[in-house]
């Protein structure tokens, strides 16, 4: 029997945690989880994770992570609203076996949809590490994340079936136009909390991606692929020397029918300090071109990518402003949105992107 939806941490119970390793296959039927115990884990805003140290008999887990609806009422909105929380249940159960990049195995998956609860039981891949959205990482570990984000994108390639799956997030002309209102009217706020710390050049830039924010997201023409959609350092877990991965991706909450080097772009305008990135990133996106082909993808020439990389490094700057203010605010949250900020204004003027915003006043 699949265990029942339980929404809320403080609802689990040795019962509960039995059932779910018995529904994965790693307890027997004769084995149970005899006690545990629980605490937060990750930096995430609109879901709650949640570590649970498990006691009990047979050979499950020592622990496993689980993953809940927010507790923060902002932020548990914008989950809702924005279909995170299904999307996130339905990437585990209808397309993580279409693509290659590590993930954690998931032992239960479930989403209520009238009360739009979901929670999933995954592996916990401890002692492997989170990166750090604000410290940034070094041009290695940013080798490594591109490497695996082309397992990603290449099993997936210019695939016409992902348009029939309705979950997958999509920029169309109503969700283009719904940026662009959404955009205007979170800008006021975006300025009032970060416009005193922000560079000058900084405001500039987001405050010229206002104008055209909607006609520039469907600007973009080629071949699409499965996308993460918030592929940053925070949601990225490292192998360690006590052991883990070398590295596995979290977080799918957004996942979307798009451009691959939205997701390259977003990861290493913020990824790497801003001196580290103008230092390595031509070479690192080469390595990713060379990925995809290694994985057959084929007629995407190098030049095309620098094109769409360029292109993308606005994807960053969306992010910054808009999710900025949409979840529960925080003092961590606020500095890391803050050097987003900063890295990907910075990462659009490096590659003079303004060339692929429309002209002012296009809608």
């Amino acid at each position: 029997m699949e265990p029942t939806l339980v929404p809320d941490p403080e609802q689990v119970t040795v019962e509960w945690l039995t059932r779910v390793l018995r529904h994965a296959g790693d307890l027997g039927p004769e084995e149970c989880v005899t006690s545990f115990e629980a605490e937060p884990v990750g930096t995430g805003q609109v879901g709650r994770n949640v570590r649970f140290r498990l006691v009990g008999t047979g050979s499950g887990p020592s622990s496993v992570v689980a993953k809940f609806p927010s507790d923060d009422p902002l932020s548990r909105a914008t989950g809702v609203s924005q279909s995170n929380y299904l999307r996130e249940v339905a990437f585990y159960r209808e397309l993580r076996t279409r693509v290659d990049i590590r993930t954690p195995r998931c032992l239960f998956a479930a989403f209520d949809p009238e009360r739009s609860d979901f929670v999933l039981v995954m592996e916990d891949l401890a002692p492997a590490r989170p990166g750090d959205q604000i410290r940034g990482c070094t041009a290695p570990e940013a080798a490594l994340a591109l490497e695996e984000l082309a397992k990603l994108h290449a099993p997936c390639w210019a695939d016409p079936s992902l348009g029939r799956i309705e979950w997958l997030s999509r920029t169309t002309p109503e969700s283009a136009r719904l940026l662009q209102a959404f955009y205007q009217a979170v800008w006021p706020g975006f300025l009032a909390r970060f416009g005193e710390r922000l560079s000058r050049e900084a405001l500039t830039a987001a405050e010229r991606l206002r104008e055209t924010v909607g006609a520039w997201a469907l600007s973009a023409q080629g071949p699409i692929t499965v996308t993460h959609g918030d592929y940053r350092l925070d949601n990225l877990l490292f192998g360690t020397r006590e052991g883990g991965p070398p590295l596995a991706v979290v977080d799918w909450q957004t996942p979307g029918e798009g451009f691959a080097l939205s997701d390259a772009a977003y990861f290493l305008g913020a990824g790497l300090p801003v001196e580290e990135r103008r230092r390595h990133e031509r070479e690192l996106l080469r390595e990713y071109h060379r990925a995809l082909r290694t994985r057959g993808v084929s007629g995407y020439s190098w030049d095309r990518c620098w094109e769409d990389y360029r292109r993308f490094t606005w994807s960053g700057v969306v992010m910054a402003v808009v999710a900025s203010m949409i979840v529960g605010q925080s003092e961590r949250g606020d500095e890391m949105f803050l050097v987003m900020a900063e890295r990907h204004c910075a990462h659009a003027i490096d590659l003079q992107a303004e060339e692929f915003l429309p002209a002012r006043g296009a809608r």
